[in-house]
């Protein structure tokens, strides 16, 4: 890997990634919103923070998300939802990465190995739901997947040797997950480890899987 596009970079995971990557001596190209301006719910604005990038990037990864709207909770049930607010978790976690990876594949090289990674979350999967709750993060972690499964089978097509994957992360310390102690959680250091590991041993034939911080696949 010579050069890395990490999207989210100011995030714990993002930051996590793109540190780690770069204590190995690969070039690391940042963009994120507390630093950059980059608001993923405006495609002018990731349009314009991306058109002057040139790459190629051997890996993209995208690690923007919310759990909920600030000053709000997930849903504890459907009667809980609202319109205004599903919307706005969907604008981060589903239309905002579709956004980046419109912009992004002139950016990944044809005749090499790339990987361009997701971040998602095992909450998303609908074979995986038992308990119900969370319906916003779920549904527009599930819609995510959807959008990274048919971009992969797309970039088949001409990106040959590229793969483009949904990953889980675990559970990490970091301000989105500070309302959630009781889980068993990690590092983002070793959340970004464990991912590298995972993004690493992937093979071109898991392009457009789901996978989780230990490089099992996910249940849709």
């Amino acid at each position: 890997m010579e050069h890395a596009l990490i999207i989210g970079a100011s995030g714990g995971i993002g930051r996590a990634v793109a540190d780690a990557i770069e204590a190995r001596g690969v070039a690391v190209t940042r963009l994120s919103r507390a630093v950059d301006g980059l608001d993923v719910t405006d495609e002018a604005s990731v349009a314009r923070l991306m058109a002057p990038l040139e790459g190629p990037f051997d890996l993209v990864f995208v690690a923007v998300g919310v759990l909920a709207l600030p000053g709000q909770a997930p849903e504890k049930g459907v009667a809980a939802l609202a319109s205004e607010a599903l919307a706005g978790v969907f604008a981060v976690n589903a239309i905002g990465p579709a956004m980046v990876l419109k912009h992004v594949l002139r950016l990944v090289p044809k005749d090499r190995r790339a990987v361009v990674a997701v971040l998602s979350a095992r909450v998303g999967s609908i074979g995986d739901n038992r308990i119900g709750g969370w319906h916003a993060y779920r549904a527009s972690k599930a819609a995510l997947n959807q959008i990274v499964h048919g971009t992969a089978i797309e970039m088949k097509r001409t990106y040959k040797h590229a793969i483009c994957v949904a990953l889980h992360p675990g559970t990490v310390q970091t301000p989105f997950t500070a309302s959630y102690s009781g889980h068993s959680m990690v590092t983002p250091e070793a959340a970004a480890a464990n991912l590298l590991s995972v993004i690493e041993g992937l093979g071109a034939h898991q392009t457009g899987g789901f996978y989780d911080w230990a490089g099992d696949e996910v249940p849709w």
